[in-house]
């Protein structure tokens, strides 16, 4: 089990609460038909399961290769709606404001705006508003697009794609027939192909999979990531504290948790404005920390703490000082409200299709944003008043951390270095091996996992002089490890550690820390864009460059998409725990062996963080030996 606050866990188990790990426990033995992926429920014949000797195929005749694959796709699918579904709330959020039909929010960063314009083909000699106008449409054109069975527009693609890949990837993309053209019909499609009686080709299904996350990785994530810049702010390197420590028992505390910062970012705005309120309440203040990667958002962009990842949203509330949580959608446990009700915590949901029974539901909208958030910090005083504090205890556990790391605030990092050229130093010293490669880590905490992967797997590569950068849940786990702070640098290998100083020193730190805070889910899109950038400078090929990704406690569909899309970007990539495809010999080949021929990337397996640094690393010296970068 991943580190968690055991004190806190010790503090349920008194109080009889049932946490996640309790649950867990509940659910062992696991179906082994689940685990190994060969259980098909897409028709009501079944559903059906695989034994090998006895009942080799489902009733339709599906064997095990084509019920996994399918399954792969489904997950997939499902993986990349979390992230369209969110990017398209920003995009019409954007509309709104360009059009004047709210006044809630604003265009924060015009620099952004017409940078993204000049590569749409945007005019950008005319108003904010004009061009945001124009920007919003390009970017609503990726899912109205339309394409049929047998019809898809030649030379049609997503405008974020095609704005963001490198050309090489494109051309590979475009021979292999997966540019996507709608990310809603991608997605729509998947469903429809792996349906009983469509698609029995494992195989092909297996590209399709590439295709659908192709959509997810650019008009899901970097959409996301783009106009969230646009509209709150591109991120800024900026210290803060993480962890369940960072609740203060004088104050009202409101945790913001999800995913979209729509919902967070106004919270933080209305919590600073009622700060008097809360202290007629008798509360020194208003305290508001993040949870998961609304919580990322509000760091990346605000500084405010973050109190913990998907594992710990719970314990956050056992601490009995959690006056309010105010939730959006994504990762967010239904126990929530089990646990909330033995405290006086007020869980508040907030989107029409995230509702959890017992809850109180505040909707939230563009239109309503301010009126909606001040209600949520209301609520939050008024829960303060009935804080019992005989059931408070807030773990001393904090560290600090160092966030908001992206292209854009790389970059002007580095153009301390060399303002002329400021991808140079970087290059220079991937070249020179005195950054030896480039590690993405990426992902949840999955219980199912011993021990510590992120924190383990993270120091083995740092030790080896290995850049690296994540977001998601393992930059919770990487920051609580102490691994995102100056201190930090102690666990990079001494040429690592001279280049963290060198550009540490040049922005008026003693260092940069030891990895890279990347920020939430959607901004695996601001690794890719590094990746892209390296790899047009470099004119290499990002599958050639000395590059591993890992998703070392992946839990959730969109891990599978993010991961699938950094497989169609060249990105060879370690996986934990052990993807549900080991009842097909076929699908397991595909994905660790035949697929290096096809995008230049593989699936590397590994169950323990030494293996896994073993094989990243192996993959990282095998791509520098073909390069001649001893």
């Amino acid at each position: 089990m991943p580190e968690l606050n055991k004190a806190l866990l010790e503090k349920a188990s008194k109080e009889n609460i049932e946490l996640v790990s309790a649950r867990y426990e509940k659910q062992q033995p696991q179906c082994l038909w689940g685990l190994n992926g060969t259980c098909c429920k897409n028709c009501f014949q079944g559903p059906c399961r695989i034994i090998p000797g006895k009942a080799e195929k489902g009733i339709c005749g599906a064997g095990a290769d084509l019920i996994v694959a399918r399954n792969f796709l489904r997950s997939v699918a499902a993986g990349t709606t979390g992230h369209t579904d969110h990017a398209k709330e920003i995009a019409l959020a954007l509309l709104e404001i360009a059009e004047g039909r709210t006044h809630d929010y604003g265009i924060a960063d015009a620099a952004k705006l017409k940078n993204l314009a000049g590569k749409l083909g945007i005019k950008t000699s005319k108003p904010a508003k004009k061009i945001a106008k124009e920007v919003a449409l390009e970017a609503l054109g990726d899912f109205r697009r339309q394409q049929g069975l047998f019809l898809k527009p030649e030379g049609k693609y997503l405008n974020w794609l095609r704005i963001h890949a490198t050309k090489e990837r494109i051309e590979k993309w475009k021979k292999l027939n997966i540019l996507p053209v709608n990310a809603d019909a991608e997605t729509s499609h998947a469903l429809n192909q792996t349906t009983m009686g469509c698609d029995a080709d494992p195989a092909d299904i297996m590209i399709d999979a590439l295709r659908v996350a192709l959509a997810d990785g650019y008009s899901g994530l970097a959409m996301a990531s783009d106009l969230q810049d646009v509209v709150f702010g591109s991120p800024r390197i900026t210290k803060s504290t993480c962890n369940l420590g960072v609740l203060d028992e004088g104050k009202v505390n409101i945790i913001v948790h999800g995913h979209v910062p729509l919902l967070g970012i106004k919270v933080v705005e209305f919590a600073r404005k009622l700060e008097a309120q809360a202290k007629k309440a008798g509360a020194r203040g208003i305290n508001v920390v993040g949870m998961c990667c609304s919580g990322h958002e509000a760091l990346e962009r605000q500084g405010i703490p973050v109190a913990g990842h998907m594992l710990q949203q719970e314990l956050a509330i056992v601490t009995g000082a959690a006056d309010a949580i105010a939730v959006d959608m994504q990762c967010i446990f239904p126990a929530l409200q089990d646990v909330a009700q033995c405290y006086h915590t007020k869980l508040i949901t907030t989107m029409d299709f995230v509702k959890i029974p017992g809850a109180k539901h505040i909707p939230f909208t563009v239109h309503s944003a301010n009126k909606s958030a001040k209600k949520i910090v209301m609520e939050a005083i008024e829960a303060y008043k009935k804080r019992d504090p005989a059931k408070v205890f807030i773990p001393k556990e904090k560290n600090e951390l160092y966030a908001g790391f992206g292209v854009e605030s790389l970059i002007n990092a580095l153009a301390k270095v060399n303002a002329a050229n400021p991808l140079k130093p970087l290059v220079d010293a991937l070249k020179s091996g005195d950054i030896y490669g480039i590690a993405a880590i990426a992902g949840c905490r999955n219980l199912k996992v011993k021990g510590n992967f992120h924190e383990e797997l993270t120091k083995i590569l740092l030790k080896n002089n290995v850049l690296v950068i994540g977001t998601g849940c393992w930059a919770h786990a990487a920051a609580q490890a102490g691994l995102m702070n100056e201190g930090s640098v102690k666990y990079a290998g001494a040429k690592l550690r001279n280049v963290l100083k060198a550009i540490g020193n040049s922005n008026g730190l003693s260092t940069l820390p030891a990895c890279l805070h990347f920020g939430s889910c959607v901004d695996n899109s601001r690794i890719s864009a590094l990746l892209e950038m390296v790899s047009e400078k470099t004119k290499i090929p990002i599958y050639k460059l000395p590059i591993a990704g890992s998703a070392p406690e992946y839990a959730t569909e969109k891990a599978l998409a993010i991961g699938t899309f950094f497989l169609a970007l060249g990105i060879t990539l370690h996986v934990n725990p052990i993807p549900e495809v080991t009842g097909s010999k076929l699908i397991s080949k595909i994905l660790t062996q035949d697929l290096e021929k096809i995008t230049g990337a593989r699936v590397l397996l590994a169950e323990t963080p030494e293996k896994a640094a073993g094989a990243m690393l192996q993959a990282i010296r095998q791509k520098r030996q073909e390069l001649d970068w001893r």
